[in-house]
């Protein structure tokens, strides 16, 4: 297993354990299958049925990013699909959630630290996962059409960059004009 996977799945550990405490159990009808090459599909989720996080990402913008433009999947639970890049000083993943809102996230209190924000337009969050303080990562959630969606950043090391929720925040602004509504 690579730093990436090892760092990646340390930092979201806490999310998933969240998505599985905050919905008691994800979408109905059965697991999903995610992989990089073909979109994702939910039995609900309105605008977010047919959201690839996997293909989201132009190559230009990752590799402006410091990031591959090779996506591996990164599906921690069922219910929550996406997929991760790799890079020399932060990780990047993106996951899509059918079944929360910015809102119950943040009334939840499964986490360390949330600040609602607005994130191109949208309702967001700036979250620092359960047990994740000083860790080098940051979450920014951004309310999607029904759902969530994810950017996820993780330092290669707890000080590989200077503001990891910038960082999320800087990427989520770029791109979430083409989330769905």
């Amino acid at each position: 297993m690579s730093t990436f996977s090892r760092s990646l799945i340390a930092t979201t550990a806490g999310l998933a354990l969240f998505g599985l405490s905050a919905c008691g159990g994800g979408t109905s009808g059965g697991a999903e299958e995610t992989t990089a090459a073909a979109p994702t599909s939910a039995t609900s989720g309105g605008g977010l049925a047919d959201f690839d996080p996997c293909t989201f990402f132009k190559p230009d913008e990752l590799q402006s990013w410091g990031l591959s433009t090779q996506a591996e999947e990164f599906t921690q639970v069922s219910f929550q699909p996406g997929c991760a890049w790799e890079g020399e000083k932060m990780d990047l993943a993106l996951q899509k959630n059918a079944d929360e809102t910015v809102q119950s996230i943040q009334e939840s209190g499964s986490y360390d630290k949330f600040e609602p924000i607005t994130v191109g337009g949208r309702e967001a969050g700036r979250m620092i996962v359960s047990g994740a303080t000083d860790q080098g990562g940051c979450v920014t959630v951004v309310n999607t059409g029904g759902g969530i969606v994810l950017y996820q950043i993780t330092g290669y090391l707890r000080d590989s960059l200077a503001d990891p929720c910038a960082e999320a925040e800087k990427i989520a602004d770029q791109t979430a004009s083409r989330l769905p509504e």
